[in-house]
């Protein structure tokens, strides 16, 4: 089956898979077609609500986006489901595991899940989910849910990638949040409090309150101000208040225009990323640089020379 952009925007999802292993293939001819076929698809994308999810371990990701995804599908949206792991390059992320445990998600035509395996070409794992979340919203998805494995880096590239970023954690009464690091509570436009049913429901209370009081001491940007929720996936309850959630903060950063300003930020800050990334690449490749590195790197340790020195010296090889 050829893959182009006619094919893709027509909705073929064996089409959209296609592409897909267009943007995932290591061969410098598949990436050229790919960044041709993504070009012309261009015009046709960024029309989708894009939301990152991710959690401390145990927290139910898997349950919450079949959840979440199924009560998408009742409000009439197509919802795709990408996944980033860029600590299991072999394995390519575990969303493979959560494909079986969202049955009833991946049985609809109107979601598709996909794993962005990670690599060491330019870019990485996240050029891969950029790409492919471009390619779903020219195939008229209209949510695309950018899940992470585990809470680390990972989070950061997906916080530049969407509009909308949720951390899910348990009802602990708040002793999860020693576990994470600050800045990536101040990356979460809301925190959401999963599993809060049976005897956890009065943990999940408190650790609402216990959230909020964390959350005003962070800094974020913007008009919107970061909420707290509870939900329990398993039982379906809270769910529609979280989306009503987002549709709030997607309908009042629209007026603001601060979603377009957003999106452009993100994706200035891609392109840097990409150049620096690029430079080093080229700059470890050169020939002059990598004859001249363990001796220079020798003198570094031995102190004979300044590491100011040293650099300067292997830059100016570079040039």
């Amino acid at each position: 089956m050829l893959v182009t952009a006619e094919t893709i925007r027509s909705g073929q999802r064996r089409a959209l898979a296609k592409g897909i292993t267009l943007i995932e293939s290591l061969r410098a001819e598949d990436r050229e077609c790919a960044q041709n076929l993504l070009g012309e698809l261009l015009p046709y994308t960024g029309n989708s609500i894009r939301i990152g999810i991710t959690g401390v371990p145990g927290v139910g990701k898997s349950t919450f986006i079949e959840s979440f995804g199924l009560h998408l599908l009742n409000q009439g949206k197509r919802v795709a489901v990408l996944a980033v792991d860029p600590s299991s390059p072999l394995a390519g992320g575990s969303i493979l595991g959560d494909k079986t445990r969202m049955e009833l998600l991946s049985r609809s035509e109107n979601a598709f899940i996909r794993p962005s395996p990670a690599g060491s070409t330019l870019g990485g794992v996240a050029q891969r989910t950029r790409e492919t979340m471009l390619l779903c919203e020219a195939a008229g998805f209209d949510v695309i849910l950018v899940e992470t494995v585990g809470v680390g880096q990972s989070e950061h590239q997906v916080a530049g990638m969407v509009d909308f970023f949720m951390l899910l954690m348990l009802p602990g009464g708040g002793d999860e949040l020693q576990g994470i690091k600050k800045g990536i509570l101040e990356l979460a436009d809301a925190l959401i409090i999963n599993k809060a049913d049976g005897e956890s429901l009065g943990l999940a209370k408190q650790a609402k309150q216990h959230y909020q009081n964390a959350m005003h001491l962070l800094r974020h940007e913007g008009q919107w101000i970061p909420q707290v929720q509870t939900c329990s996936a398993l039982k379906n309850e809270g769910i529609s208040d979280v989306w009503e959630m987002i549709l709030e903060f997607w309908r009042s950063s629209d007026e603001a225009g601060e979603l377009q300003h957003a999106r452009e930020a993100q994706r200035l800050a891609w392109l840097r990323q990409l150049i620096q990334e690029g430079l080093q690449a080229r700059f470890s490749a050169h020939p002059g640089v990598k004859a001249a590195i363990p001796e220079i790197e020798s003198q570094v340790a031995d102190q004979q020379i300044t590491t100011y020195t040293a650099a300067k010296r292997v830059l100016d090889l570079f040039s």
